[in-house]
Formats: structure tokens, C-alpha cells, sequence
């Protein structure tokens, strides 16, 4: 019985390091931020999901949305919902906390959920002038996200598309989940 313990105690430790998923800048791939973002326009708000690359924590979504809440200068809580299955499914969301790890640019984001068990970076790759859509990605190239203010046409989804193709990412392997109706 005593060996038990500190086995568990150390299958426990390792199960839990591997949900800290910041990565260290020797991974990092991605292009840096194009613009610099103003928080009250950007980390702001609603945004609907668009487009992301796929993974498990996203399978099943339909009609994904980030909601931000600026809490002072360099946080900002953040609360990433979807609908399971249609847009009038059961809603599924997890809430995190935020902070700006470049202030003054405030392109960069690092959010920590649960409590810190699972921690992702955000960078805003570029964004229109006018904060109606921004690309955002982690920066280890794994994981990619278009959002819009708006529910938007086709055509600016091709547009948008191709500017994540330009910044160096396969988007053959893009999912657009469904959206809610206008």
C-alpha cells in the first residue's frame, strides 16, 4: 500500500502537467501579430466562430462564440460557447480567465481554464481596420480561428480564407461550423 500512493500521487501530477498547453517560445511557428488591437474594440463583446482547424474539444460545435470582457488594462475574462450538434442545440461553454501577455499591442492573449488546468495563447494574426473580423491563432500553428462581429456572406468567408492560406496555414483542413440563422 505504500508504493501505491506515491504512484498515484505521480500518475495524478502527470495527468495534470499535461493540460497546461502554453507553449514555450522554442514551439513557437506562427507569424506575428500584424496590428496592434485596441482593447475596447477587440477583447470586447460577442464574436462568432467562422472557421477554426479541427480539434477535440471542438467536435460537435455548431455556431461557436467568443464573448470578452475587459476587467482592467491587461485582463480580459472570457466565456467560449457552442451549440451542440445545430445552432438550437444544448449550449456547452467554458470560461476563462485572460491576460495580455504584449500590453500596449494587446495582440496577445493567454487564457487560463479551469482554474488554470488548461492554458492556451491567443494571438490576433490581423484583424480589419474596422474590428469587423479577426484571425486568430495560437502560436505553435495548431490551432486557428476566424471570427466576425457579424454573421458574415460567403464571399467574405472566402476572403478570409485565403488571408489565413497567405499567413501560412493549410486551410484545406478548415471546418465552418454551422451558424445560427440571421
Amino acid at each position: 500500500m505504500k508504493i501505491v500512493a506515491p504512484i498515484a500521487i505521480a500518475l495524478a501530477a502527470m495527468s495534470l502537467s499535461a493540460c497546461v498547453t502554453a507553449p514555450s517560445p522554442s514551439e513557437y511557428r506562427a507569424p506575428q501579430p500584424a496590428k496592434a488591437v485596441e482593447i475596447s474594440r477587440l477583447w470586447s463583446g460577442r464574436w462568432h466562430e467562422i472557421a477554426r482547424l479541427p480539434d477535440r474539444l471542438t467536435d460537435g460545435c455548431v455556431a461557436g462564440a467568443s464573448i470578452y470582457t475587459p476587467v482592467d488594462a491587461t485582463r480580459i475574462d472570457v466565456r467560449d460557447t457552442c451549440q451542440e450538434g445545430t445552432p438550437t442545440g444544448k449550449e456547452k461553454a467554458i470560461g476563462g480567465r485572460g491576460e495580455i501577455l504584449d500590453p500596449g499591442t494587446n495582440a496577445k492573449l493567454r487564457v487560463k481554464y479551469l482554474g488554470g488546468l488548461i492554458t492556451w495563447d491567443y494571438w490576433i494574426l490581423d484583424r480589419a481596420d474596422d474590428y469587423s473580423w479577426f484571425i486568430s491563432a495560437d502560436p505553435t500553428m495548431e490551432r486557428l480561428f476566424i471570427y466576425t462581429r457579424e454573421l458574415p456572406s460567403a464571399a467574405q468567408v472566402t476572403r478570409l480564407t485565403e488571408r489565413a492560406r497567405a499567413l501560412g496555414y493549410d486551410v484545406s483542413r478548415l471546418e465552418y461550423p454551422e451558424q445560427p440563422t440571421q
